[in-house]
């Protein structure tokens, strides 16, 4: 079997057994904590609920008093089928319909502002390493550092204070406009793309440097090698040296590095999202916590995790194709 395909493989396998253990741990986690989501239910409505009642929520929350592995076997039918219970704090939506609407706004919001700062960071390091000692080499790492060490929600709260309450050039909350219906037209799109400015600059700022002082650190190393200097002596292009054989190399640590930060496009820039009450997977998780509304937990806990295992294995793939030596 060819060396890739048995590399591929193996991670493949380990990612499987990992999703596996996630899956279980999210099975077991609520089973342990006392009271259930029924109880919850009953509390709201002060008691006065009647016995079938309650029996009838149990069973629509699949709360049940049947041995655990049963339990654990009817959890992962449900799993497969798509079916990860009833929304407490939304009774009675479904998880997986809750979880879809605030997972499309946090790939909207969050991914565009990873996607943006991972290419605006990357290209900026290289330029950086290549005319060391230049201006952009000189002025750009210690400025987007000193950005980079304020935490997101303290600079979250001063561009919503300057540019959102002071200036009013930008809206103070929600993703769309009011008054507008959700949909592939003009204002809804453009609104949309306006209230998401904020937040994702944000973000792309708050996250700048540490993509730009990973690949400069990482150029400068790779530019002392001796392959770039007879690159160099054999008279190849500056920029066919700089694209082809320094920055393909030195992008390899981002991309595993752009991997896990995928997790953080799923989970939603938690307290980004709560100040400028973005309806992402943070703001969803926050209400559930508030809420002890332990399906959608579930649900969004299972999520981000499979999506990042689902993520780094790309990652792999992308890692076998532009370093050779994972093939041998």
């Amino acid at each position: 079997m060819n060396r890739s395909v048995q590399y591929l493989l193996r991670r493949l396998g380990f990612y499987l057994l990992a999703a596996w253990v996630a899956i279980s741990l999210n099975f077991l986690i609520p089973r342990l904590m006392p009271g259930d989501p029924a109880q919850i239910m009953f509390a709201r409505f002060k008691g006065e609920m009647s016995p079938s009642a309650i029996a009838a929520l149990r069973e629509t929350f699949g709360i049940s008093d049947a041995p655990i592995w049963q339990q654990y076997g009817t959890y992962l039918k449900h799993l497969l089928s798509g079916d990860m219970g009833i929304s407490v704090s939304n009774f009675p939506q479904p998880v997986v319909d809750v979880i879809a609407t605030g997972l499309a706004w946090s790939i909207f919001l969050a991914g565009s502002a990873l996607v943006m700062s991972f290419l605006l960071g990357t290209t900026l390091g290289a330029l950086a390493a290549w005319r060391r000692g230049g201006i952009l080499d000189s002025v750009m790492p210690p400025l987007l550092a000193l950005l980079g060490a304020f935490p997101y929600f303290w600079m979250a709260m001063l561009v919503l204070f300057v540019f959102g309450f002071g200036l009013g050039w930008f809206p103070l909350w929600h993703a769309y406009p009011e008054g507008t219906s959700p949909g592939f037209n003009l204002p809804f799109l453009v609104g949309a793309l306006y209230h998401a400015a904020l937040p994702a600059a944000t973000m792309v700022v708050a996250s700048l440097g540490g993509w730009m002082l990973a690949m400069r650190n990482t150029m400068v190393g790779i530019l002392g090698s001796d392959y770039i200097t007879y690159a160099r002596a054999r008279g190849l292009a500056p920029r066919r040296v700089l694209m082809r054989y320094a920055a393909r190399n030195a992008l390899l640590p981002n991309i595993t590095g752009f991997g896990m930060a995928l997790g953080f496009v799923l989970g939603g820039a938690l307290l980004t999202e709560i100040i400028f009450s973005y309806p992402g997977q943070g703001y969803l998780l926050i209400q559930a916590v508030r809420a002890q509304d332990y399906p959608l937990m579930q649900g969004l806990f299972l999520t981000i995790t499979l999506a990042v295992l689902g993520a780094n294995w790309l990652v792999d793939i992308v890692t076998l194709i532009l370093d050779p030596r994972t093939r041998r």
